[in-house]
């Protein structure tokens, strides 16, 4: 095991910090919530991971997101790809298409496990839809205002289309770095113990519970 990741394998241990390498993980949508997870993920020892997203990198994603100013204007998916390399030496596999009913099959070509961090229904309810039909496990993340859901796909209901634009929507950083750390959790548990459980997690009393 890497020194990289010394502290997650005292925690978790050898067998653990295995499966979680050798589980490909795809990301669909890596802006506030996918490009922290994907940070998060490949820090704790995950190393194959898939990145989509077909949106490019804008001033207004500085503040929520992980990217530089130098990064506006280019690719999400690529840049995280790239910052993933350079802070771990990691090869992780960017796809910067837009995701529908017809390419589902081919983005998420290889992966064991999805999430959906989409932020759009139409993108969620592709997603919802691929999971049910090919039987691959997806946890779908999604917030707004101060609240955060972490729920797999069997207990999912895709939102319906808001009136507003996404880059109006108000959005916390601390209840995106909330959601992210239970996402990834979730994830960890199911890949080593097949364990499925649904959160929503609320801002303003810091609160997490389990959904049912």
């Amino acid at each position: 095991m890497s020194e990289r990741f010394l502290h997650e394998n005292i925690f978790r241990g050898s067998v653990a910090m295995k499966q979680l390498a050798q589980t490909p993980v795809a990301l669909c949508g890596v802006g506030a919530v996918g490009s922290n997870l994907a940070v998060n993920l490949a820090r704790q020892g995950f190393s194959l991971i898939i990145l989509i997203d077909r949106d490019r990198v804008e001033p207004h994603n500085l503040g929520t997101q992980v990217w530089t100013e130098a990064e506006v204007g280019l690719f999400k998916a690529e840049c995280l790809r790239n910052r993933l390399f350079d802070d771990l030496g990691l090869e992780v596999e960017a796809r910067p298409k837009g995701l529908d009913a017809r390419n589902a099959k081919k983005l998420l070509r290889g992966a064991a496990i999805v999430v959906d961090s989409f932020d759009n229904s139409d993108s969620r309810n592709t997603v919802k839809t691929y999971s049910t039909d090919s039987g691959v496990p997806c946890l779908h993340v999604g917030l707004n205002a101060d609240y955060a859901e972490v729920i797999w796909n069997e207990a999912y209901r895709v939102p319906s289309p808001g009136g507003q634009d996404v880059c109006d929507y108000p959005l916390a950083r601390n209840l995106i770095m909330i959601a992210v750390s239970v996402a990834s959790e979730s994830l960890i548990r199911f890949i080593t113990s097949g364990e499925k459980k649904n959160y929503t997690i609320t801002l303003g009393d810091f609160a997490v519970k389990e959904y049912s």
